[in-house]
C-alpha cells in the first residue's frame, strides 16, 4: 500500500516560514511522497518561491508539485519552479515523473490545467481568437497529461496519480457559487484521466469545494486545497499488486 500525501493552496507568504515545516517533518511516519497542488506562493513571486523551497527542502520522503494560477501572477513561472526544483522538489507541467516508493514505482503526471467548465456547460472553441486560445490552452493542458500518464504506464508504472491545479470534476467543487464552475476547472481533464488510467487525482483552486469526487470513468479525484481539508495535508492510500 502507498501512502500519498496532498495539500494545495498553501499560500506562502514572506512571513510563512515555518508553518508547515513542522507537520512536513512527520511524513515520515505516514506518507511515503508528498504531492503540491499547486497555488503555493501568493503572488508568483521569486521571494515568496524561497520561502516555500524552505519549508519542503530535505524532507524525508519525495515530493513532487504542479504550479496554479497565483504561482503564474508576477509572470515569472520558470523562476519560480527553478526555485523549487532547486530545494529537490519535482515540478511538472505535461510530464510525469516515477517515485520509488517502498519498492514501488509510482508514477506522478502533472499540469496546472485550466479552466473552460464542465460537460454540457462548457466554453467551445468557437468565436473571437482569445475565446478559441483560452479553450486551446485548457485542451493542451488535458493532453499533456494524458500523454504523460500514458508513458507512465509505458514505463511500467502500475500505479499512477494526476495531479493537477484546476479540478477535472464538478463533484469537488460543491460549494463554490456555480457561476464561477468555469474558472475552477475542466472537463477536458477529467477526460484525459479516463483515457490514459489512473488510481487517483488529486488537485486544489476550489477553496469553498469539497474534498471527495469522481470522474465518469471511476477514478478517484480528491480536492486538496488547504482551506478543504484544514490541515496541512491528507494522506491518501493506494492499494498495489
Amino acid at each position: 500500500m502507498i501512502r500519498v500525501a496532498a495539500v494545495g493552496d498553501i499560500h506562502m507568504g514572506l512571513e510563512s516560514q515555518g508553518v508547515l515545516r513542522p507537520a512536513f517533518e512527520t511524513l515520515h511516519d505516514c506518507a511515503d511522497l508528498l504531492l503540491l497542488a499547486g497555488d503555493l506562493t501568493r503572488h508568483g513571486t521569486p521571494e515568496e518561491a524561497r520561502v516555500v523551497a524552505q519549508e519542503v527542502r530535505d524532507l524525508p520522503v519525495p515530493v513532487v508539485a504542479v504550479l496554479g494560477n497565483h504561482d503564474h501572477h508576477d509572470e515569472q513561472p520558470e523562476k519560480v519552479a527553478a526555485l523549487l526544483e532547486d530545494a529537490g522538489v519535482r515540478v511538472l507541467e505535461g510530464e510525469g515523473t516515477i517515485v520509488e516508493c517502498g519498492g514501488t514505482r509510482v508514477g506522478v503526471a502533472g499540469t496546472k490545467g485550466f479552466g473552460g467548465g464542465f460537460v454540457g456547460r462548457s466554453a467551445g472553441e468557437f468565436g473571437e481568437p482569445l475565446m478559441k486560445e483560452f479553450v486551446r490552452y485548457s485542451r493542451r493542458c488535458a493532453d499533456g497529461l494524458c500523454t504523460a500518464l500514458e508513458e507512465l504506464e509505458r514505463q511500467g508504472c502500475g500505479t499512477r496519480v494526476a495531479l493537477t491545479h484546476f479540478s477535472p470534476v464538478a463533484d469537488t467543487l460543491a460549494g463554490e457559487p456555480p457561476e464561477i464552475y468555469p474558472f475552477l476547472g475542466s472537463y477536458l481533464l477529467a477526460e484525459a484521466i479516463d483515457t490514459a488510467g489512473a488510481d487517483l487525482s488529486v488537485h486544489g483552486h476550489a477553496h469553498a469545494g469539497t474534498e471527495h469526487g469522481m470522474t465518469a470513468g471511476g477514478v478517484r479525484v480528491r480536492n486538496v486545497a488547504q482551506p478543504v481539508i484544514r490541515r496541512a495535508f491528507n494522506v491518501y492510500h493506494l492499494h498495489t499488486d
